[in-house]
């Protein structure tokens, strides 16, 4: 969809509707599909925003200093402004933090759905939170989560390097250029592709223009996953005449 809400890069729908344009990503059948979570399945914004700007208060660190790190594991963060003689403890801190503010999460348009459709499918989360995190977090969401959890510290490196996507394509048992990862960060959609993935970008934390993907739609209800013998397709979701 065009920024001004126009018909670009739309196209039919059943029952003469118009849904989004895929790029091509329509038209590809994926062995698995790999969700990043906060800002792709579920809304953690408000939670993740106290947590830091109580540890940056914390830490004397401004707010300007800790714009720009979405979809970095918290260590990676930790490292940027602590010295490494502080980083362990200050690492504890941020998850005791966010373990200690689950509440208010809101699962985004589409996600429910999509990880219904996908249910005996291959597919997994792949996320930049803890395990601990990573699960307190589903569990206050209320979804469903895939077999698959890949979490920040079961990774050497956290994204935007592709070892996340990359461990959850080898836990499934599927070749990741054959995966379809969905994003909402620009870091985490350079992970997808250093992994060889393709690419859908979910337009909930980042603006359109700043998320380089294979497709982009405003959000997961915007499509719908499709698991077959032969294996995964995304499609538009229909749209009402």
């Amino acid at each position: 969809m065009g920024e001004d809400g126009g018909l670009a890069g739309q196209q039919a729908g059943p029952g003469g509707g118009v849904g989004v344009g895929l790029n091509g990503l329509e038209d590809k059948v994926f062995d698995a599909v790999l969700f990043d979570m906060d800002g792709t399945l579920v809304d953690s914004t408000a939670a993740v925003y106290r947590a830091w700007a109580a540890w940056a208060v914390e830490h004397g660190i401004s707010e300007e200093q800790m714009r720009g790190h979405d979809g970095i594991p918290a260590a990676s963060i930790v490292a940027k402004f602590l010295p490494e003689a502080e980083r362990e403890a200050g690492v504890l801190r941020i998850n005791e933090l966010e373990l200690n503010d689950t509440g208010g999460l809101l699962v985004l348009p589409g996600a429910s759905e999509a990880l219904a459709a996908l249910v005996g499918a291959p597919n997994a989360i792949a996320t930049s939170c803890t395990m601990p995190l990573a699960k307190a977090r589903i569990a206050s969401s209320g979804l469903a989560a895939p077999s698959v959890l890949v979490t920040a510290d079961q990774t050497e490196h956290g994204k935007p390097a592709p070892d996340p996507y990359l461990l959850a394509a080898e836990r499934l048992g599927v070749d990741p250029t054959l995966c379809l990862v969905v994003e909402d960060a620009p870091l985490g959609l350079q992970a997808a592709k250093a992994a060889g993935c393709a690419t859908l970008a979910v337009v909930t934390t980042t603006a359109r223009e700043k998320l380089d993907a294979d497709a982009v739609v405003t959000n997961l209800a915007e499509v719908r996953f499709e698991a077959g013998p032969d294996g995964i397709r995304v499609r538009p979701a229909p749209v009402e005449a």
